[in-house]
């Protein structure tokens, strides 16, 4: 029996994204799942890799969708893929992360060559769910809107999303303008991400990108790049109220709920130099970190996850050439910035979910592709991915990027 591998690797180019799509936007028509097969297909078939080359797959999603029982095999199946099975993942705004965790767990292990990662979200139109109960008063049961309704009350911390950057931005004494400080900054790195005609986000994005019609038989339309992305100025920030009376977070200094899907794979070393578009590149993963910080301060869950991760990865923050965040608010950055010491101005080069928008489980694995090119770019070196997510919990993951 030959050997297991040590590491697991992500060839170089070998994932994708579509662009996000601000919440009732272009891709809200779209199924989910559906939209997952559809642009995985054309991506992979971009690549020239084969189908038949994978033999395990993971869906992550967080939204469900019809028929969405079916998960991962009939997502694969869509595809023409019909011999991969797998998992569906969902670990709310950590689902990018744990999915990713998962594939190279089953690579390392020795019971899958070539994983493939689909995560996919559409925030816009989530279902209503009613939820019967016969011994109730009159039989009548309870129902949520499960996009709305799960943002706006965790059913543990009794609290929303907005209450938890609240909670830290006072036990940090944040203000509302040294988070818009960070969101002018976030905005001037995701401008270097357009610039040249979009020239880094072509390095994993297809654009312009075509948007099927609900049938995926026609082309409904064209998206230049993100939508929803909205202008800013630090006059236009100071004009903005806090959401919530007395507090410091306002609308320009959180995420907006978006629509997407990612991909990416996961391999051995000879299958990342069979599907790399650049062989001569090397992807590994060299840690995962997962924590829950107390009920109610989910921004600062992120600092200890990615000490976890570098625990894992037996390196330091030092050690680390480049940060990339799930940041939801500005004040997860100024807190990571203050425990770690990282260069609050340098984290997050080229763009974060701050801006372009959160479809909740494709989010993390862009910010991890956007990591890997940026590193490329760089011609190598370590990346840190951390991200907060629902439960006041987080993860993390540490990369290595060199030459083989």
């Amino acid at each position: 029996m030959p050997p297991l591998p040590d590491t697991a690797e992500i060839p170089y180019g070998a994932y994708w994204s579509t662009p996000f799509a601000r919440w009732q936007g272009s891709l809200s028509h779209l199924h989910s799942l559906e939209f997952a097969a559809h642009v995985a297909k054309d991506e992979l078939a971009r690549r020239e890799i084969s189908l038949a080359d994978i033999d395990h797959g993971i869906l992550g999603m967080t939204v469900p969708q019809q028929q969405s029982f079916y998960g991962l095999p009939w997502v694969t199946g869509m595809m023409g893929a019909e011999q991969v099975a797998g998992p569906t993942i969902s670990q709310a705004c950590a689902t990018g992360a744990r999915t990713l965790a998962a594939a190279c767990h089953e690579v390392r292990a020795g019971l899958a060559d070539t994983a493939l990662i689909l995560t996919t979200d559409r925030t816009s139109n989530g279902p209503h769910v009613y939820y019967p109960a016969p011994t109730g008063p009159g039989g009548t049961g309870g129902h949520e809107d499960v996009v709305m309704d799960n943002f706006n009350h965790d059913p543990h911390a009794r609290n929303a999303m907005i209450d938890t950057a609240e909670n830290v931005a006072a036990k940090y004494q944040i203000s509302s303008d040294e988070q818009h400080d960070v969101v002018l900054r976030r905005h001037e790195q995701y401008q270097d991400a357009l610039a040249d005609g979009h020239a880094f986000q072509k390095r994993y994005m297809t654009l312009p990108f075509e948007v099927p019609d609900s049938r995926f038989r026609k082309t409904a339309g064209t998206l230049a790049g993100d939508e929803g992305i909205v202008e800013t100025s630090a006059e236009g920030l100071a004009r903005l109220k806090p959401v919530k009376p007395g507090g410091t977070i306002t609308f320009g200094g959180q995420t907006h709920p978006a629509d997407g899907s990612v991909g990416l794979l996961v391999t051995n070393e000879a299958g990342a130099r069979e599907h790399a578009s650049d062989p001569s590149v090397r992807v590994r993963v060299l840690g995962f970190g997962q924590s829950r910080t107390e009920k109610g301060y989910m921004p600062q869950a992120p600092v200890e996850a990615a000490q976890r991760a570098l625990d894992d990865a037996d390196l330091q923050i030092s050690d680390i050439d480049t940060v990339k965040s799930h940041n939801p608010f500005a004040v997860n950055d100024s807190v990571f910035s203050r425990e770690t010491g990282f260069d609050l101005q340098a984290m997050n080069n080229y763009g974060c979910s701050l801006i372009w928008g959160h479809p909740q489980g494709p989010t993390g694995l862009r910010t991890i592709i956007e990591l890997i090119e940026e590193l490329a770019i760089r011609g190598g070196g370590r990346g840190l991915f951390q991200g907060c997510a629902a439960g006041d919990s987080a993860m993390s993951v540490v990369l290595d990027v060199s030459e083989r």
